[in-house]
């Protein structure tokens, strides 16, 4: 018998699948394919003969999502590698995508619920937080060696923390005597700083510090402005690109970017012949960004941050 397969409920499905209407015969790219909820929902809708590209940096990810869509055969083909790699993971033959991409950006459930990963600041595990194992740089490694000035810039702009100095400084000065190892060490040390001066927080102390350490330790940001900029030449015309991000961070990048592609020109508004040379690369219809249902906010609280944009190549 084989082991149970951890509950994974993929975010937006139902709007995912209503925007990227999967046909039949395309091509379709699953960019973080995380444990394959998404994918094996697309996979459904584009037999006979569609195929599938699922790309993941997450060896135990991949290894899931390839046992979970091996009834689907050929149809499903596993990439090993990070999302702003698409353009080299991607064979030549199987260009131009003509279905679409999909990016879900963010941890999975299923990296937030493996204590080990280091994700959580309510488990207790090494200080790790990457999504790649083979990656160099980890949490640890940041809190215990970037300057007192750096973690400030890193709580404060991939963390929103308006507690960065104070947090910073202490780092700084405790790591002397004590460095950090585990997530609970810092978690723990977090909300000590926040009884010390008497903040009281609606959610934990260390939750935007985490996110920051996350972002960085992976390089989030840089990695989805460069998957962005990737993509255009990849699509067809009429293709299409759907991306769900989690933070105003993200969703920043996400809508400067199809905000930029949807127009023609992009010279400033005080030169009154364009220089630019900028053409419009995709369309973008109304009535985004799309979010969760009341509906789905009750069968997976998850997704309560959760935004969709969609773009369609011209």
């Amino acid at each position: 018998m084989s082991p149970e397969r951890p509950q994974h409920i993929p975010v937006l499905l139902d709007s995912v699948l209503e925007c990227l209407q999967s046909e039949p015969g395309k091509t379709y790219v699953d960019a973080t394919l995380g444990a394959g909820g998404h994918s094996e929902a697309i996979l459904q809708r584009i037999q006979p003969n569609g195929t599938l590209f699922g790309i993941d940096q997450d060896p135990s990810a991949l290894k899931l999502a390839v046992d979970r869509l091996s009834p689907f055969g050929s149809a499903f083909q596993p990439l090993a590698g990070n999302f702003s790699d698409i353009a080299r993971l991607m064979p030549p033959e199987a260009l131009p995508i003509t279905g679409g991409i999909l990016a879900d950006i963010g941890v999975s459930s299923m990296q937030l619920d493996q204590a080990e990963r280091g994700f959580s600041f309510n488990k207790q595990a090494p200080l790790d937080m990457r999504m790649n194992p083979q990656g160099a740089l980890t949490a640890a490694t940041v809190v215990n060696t970037y300057s007192e000035a750096d973690l400030v810039r890193l709580f404060s702009e991939y963390g929103e923390e308006h507690m960065s100095k104070t947090l910073a400084r202490e780092i700084v000065s405790y790591r002397k005597t004590s460095p950090f190892h585990t997530t609970l060490d810092l978690a723990n040390f977090i909300a000590d700083q926040y009884k010390r001066v008497g903040k009281h927080e609606k959610i934990h102390p260390a939750t935007r510090v985490f996110q920051a350490l996350r972002i960085e330790v992976n390089d989030e940001l840089g990695s989805l402005q460069r998957f962005l900029e990737r993509v255009p030449p990849l699509l067809a015309p009429g293709a299409k690109l759907l991306v769900i991000s989690f933070h105003s961070l993200e969703d920043r990048i996400v809508k400067d970017f199809f905000k930029t592609q949807s127009r023609d020109c992009i010279c400033p508004p005080r030169l009154p012949i364009c220089q630019c040379g900028h053409r419009a690369t995709f369309k973008l219809p109304k009535g985004q960004p799309l979010a969760a249902t009341p509906e789905e906010l009750k069968l997976n609280p998850r997704s309560r941050s959760a935004k969709l944009r969609l773009g369609i190549r011209i």
